[in-house]
């Protein structure tokens, strides 16, 4: 007899909540929709920059295969179009890595840059440099290969401490900070031992710089990042789940442990092979996902692409910025990136403490 008089009230509610569902989901398609622009938009914009500045039109009418001038085409195929294709795979996959490790940590100030995945990067690169390494790879590739290799050491680090105690999210933020420290501290050792050459090698390197991308090395960067996406999206709901604390994600049957091991297996593979070929370069992980979590909220599905695109949005940004702050010059894309960071980072650390007391 219940059933029968609150059928007439379960429905409407029913209709609701569907109806909201379907409003979230149309706000997340819009936001992905309108982030997706906007990229589109900077890679024209980051093409079109330079010393020999091109119209859009220009830009547009050679990517279209087009009929135009050969200077305009060489200019655009052989020098931009890489650097611009680059910013933002590596952007998508420092954006995608720093939301994997704000989820897995449930930490907002998490990210490769923080917890120091990149700063292994840097002092594998800065060793190669130096001292000198023999590796099976050309020498062109060694840099980037040890860098790669140095920032899946500094991933296995972190996790193995956090071990200690249940692979706990505390214990791994703090790890985390004990090997950027540790490796900082290596580096350093590094740059005092170094000859000038050398020296001025490290410090162009860990400043970030998108000038040296080619082809080739894009093809490598994006094979990594498509191989990354399916897995991670696979996750999704696991990661959602991962959200509501450890507890309740075992309640909902989320082996924790075996998640937190394959996400940062492929942390490790994303920040590896962005660094690797561009330098160091911070905050991009940090910032990307904040914005993505303001934009769609904190289910996965959108999360994670968003992280991505905004990540690509970011570095594309900083790269024409890097081209334009100084006329005839092109400033290190790090140090805009970590203009743009640090006060973001500030502004967090700040709202973070606020909502702890």
């Amino acid at each position: 007899m219940t059933d029968v008089l609150l059928a007439p009230l379960a429905q409407p509610r029913a209709e609701g909540i569907a109806a909201l569902h379907g409003a979230i989901a149309r706000r997340r398609a819009m936001v992905l929709l309108a982030g997706s622009l906007g990229l589109v938009a900077s890679l024209v914009l980051d093409v079109a920059t330079g010393p020999a500045f091109l119209s859009p039109a220009d830009v547009v009418r050679s990517l279209a295969g087009m009929a135009g001038e050969r200077s305009v085409d060489a200019i655009v195929w052989s020098i931009r179009l890489p650097v611009a294709f680059v910013a933002l795979v590596v952007g998508a996959a420092l954006g995608l890595s720093g939301a994997i490790m704000q989820t897995i940590l449930n930490n907002p100030l998490a990210s490769s840059y923080t917890l120091g995945v990149s700063a292994g990067a840097g002092f594998g690169a800065a060793l190669v440099i130096v001292i000198g390494v023999a590796l099976p790879v050309p020498e062109a590739y060694a840099v980037p290969v040890m860098a790669f290799l140095f920032a899946a050491l500094a991933c296995a680090g972190v996790y193995a401490i956090g071990q200690t105690r249940d692979a706990s999210p505390e214990m791994l933020v703090l790890g985390g900070i004990a090997l950027l420290f540790l490796f900082q501290a290596l580096l350093s050792l590094l740059q005092f031992v170094a000859s000038p050459e050398a020296l001025q090698q490290i410090v162009f390197w860990l400043f970030g710089s998108l000038q040296k991308a080619t082809w080739g090395k894009l093809a490598i960067i994006l094979l990594v990042l498509v191989a990354c996406v399916p897995c991670l999206m696979r996750d999704a709901w696991r990661l959602t789940a991962l959200k509501l604390g450890d507890e309740r994600a075992r309640g909902l049957g989320v082996d924790v442990r075996r998640l937190r091991l394959r996400c940062f297996a492929l942390v490790s593979a994303l920040t590896g092979v962005a660094v690797a070929f561009v330098g160091t370069i911070g905050f991009v992980g940090l910032v990307a996902p904040h914005v993505a979590r303001m934009l769609v909220g904190e289910d996965q599905r959108s999360f994670l692409p968003a992280s991505a695109l905004f990540g690509a949005l970011l570095l594309s940004l900083a790269s024409i910025a890097s081209k334009t702050v100084l006329p005839g010059a092109v400033v290190p894309i790090g140090i805009v990136t970590s203009l743009v960071g640090v006060p973001f980072f500030v502004w967090l650390t700040v709202s973070c403490r606020r909502a702890f007391w």
